[in-house]
């Protein structure tokens, strides 16, 4: 049943979709946007109870019919762990423990690394990053004889975090070329290549996938037992840890660094790279559905504050970078803005304001974090330290998980 004509205005109150948002390009589109709060068959969500048994279950269906695709596989049920090795790092401030996850499906058997380091000077972390690593490998294997800002290991445990990592490759291959036949879906896809369904998972929720079962492991641990436990990516690995927190609960942060089109950037507004441009470069990336709306993305039945609206009550955190047009720094301030509303159905705020903020002026006072650096398409140190900033404050208060 299609849903009504209820739209929402950019500062999340009804008014002419002619207006514009202070601090927002004077030439930024102005644009309807589907209304997280409104059902499908037009009835307004008023309570954490509708939410939570209607509308957000409605949304994750739509996004795995339209966008991400539907997982051939959750957690399989012969999962296992090793440690393959435990050790000092970086001078005895930290252990680095060596874990490899496997499972086997109809197509043989996937296994993957993982890679973690738990500080040593603290009786508990105080929370836990993982991190799906979408460029070299070298930055999860050479973490402490060539630490790469891109995973600043020493400086997370220095200020008190675990962290974890492991590469988007070892669950499947970046490769459009490669048909969906290795990698996870080599094991689970039951029709590989030209005959998987319209909904069928692409790449990046495969990567999701990847991560929820990297937290099979973390919660297994007990150094980690109890432990707030974020997922950060950069760029297409941005995408992915939105995926993975949208889907897994037990993700407490959800990090989305500089991810763009189809990852925190909404889909109607952006002047950056589009929903056609990213099916037409990367058609293994997301499900065969989703190329089917390149040419009327207001045809869409969701948009990706929707997304970040799906991670409420728990924290959520985009970022942007002044220098990267392409993933749009204005339509992914935006999309925290819309999913405010969500947020506040529990009584928490968004990033607290409507107008999008210039470089190192981060927003940490609520429960969606945002903040702007000064640069390019990247993920740095500052960016870290932001996330860090933000976490201590939300983690080390009375309360936290």
């Amino acid at each position: 049943m299609k849903s009504p004509a209820i739209t929402r205005s950019l500062i999340g109150i009804v008014t002419l979709c002619f207006c514009v948002v202070p601090g927002f390009a004077v030439d930024a589109p102005a644009v309807e946007l589907p209304d997280p709060l409104v059902s499908r068959s037009g009835v307004r969500i008023g309570s954490v109870a509708q939410w939570e048994q209607a509308r957000r279950p409605e949304l994750l269906e739509l996004f795995r019919q339209h966008v991400y695709g539907r997982n051939a596989v959750e957690r399989p049920g012969d999962m296992r762990f090793e440690v393959i090795s435990t050790r000092d790092a970086f001078d005895g401030l930290a252990v680095r423990r060596q874990a490899r996850i496997t499972c086997a499906g109809p197509g043989g058997t996937l296994s993957f690394p993982l890679t973690l380091y738990i500080p040593k000077n603290r009786v508990r972390p105080l929370g836990c990053f993982l991190l799906i690593v979408n460029r070299s490998i070298k930055i999860v294997l050479e973490a402490e004889e060539n630490p790469q800002p891109f995973w600043p290991v020493r400086d997370l445990v220095s200020r008190g975090y675990a962290t974890a990592a492991f590469h988007n490759g070892d669950v499947a291959p970046d490769d459009k070329t490669d048909g969906f036949k290795s990698g996870v879906f080599g094991v689970f896809d039951a029709t590989p290549g030209a005959g998987r369904p319209a909904d069928a998972w692409g790449t990046i929720a495969a990567w999701s996938w990847g991560a929820s079962r990297a937290i099979d492991y973390l919660v297994t641990e007990p150094a980690l037992r109890g432990v707030p436990i974020a997922v950060a990516g950069h760029s297409r690995g941005g995408k992915a840890a939105l995926w993975c927190g949208a889907q897994d609960e037990r993700v407490a942060l959800t990090i989305s660094n500089n991810s763009g089109c189809s990852g925190a950037a909404l889909a109607r507004t952006t002047r950056g790279e589009t929903v056609k441009k990213i099916n037409t470069n990367f058609p293994h990336w997301f499900a065969r559905a989703y190329h089917a709306h390149g040419d009327d993305v207001s045809r869409m039945p969701v948009d990706q504050h929707e997304l970040l609206a799906l991670l409420a009550p728990r924290l959520a955190y985009v970022a942007s970078a002044s220098r990267d047009a392409w993933a749009d720094p204005d339509a992914e301030f935006r999309a925290c803005v819309e999913a405010s509303p969500v947020y506040r159905l529990y009584g928490l705020d968004g990033p607290g304001r409507t107008e999008r903020p210039g470089a190192a002026q981060p927003l940490h006072g609520g429960a969606i974090g945002y903040h702007m650096r000064d640069g390019k398409h990247d993920l740095t140190v500052e960016d870290w330290r932001y996330y860090m900033d933000f976490a201590d404050r939300h983690w080390r208060a009375p309360g936290a998980p």
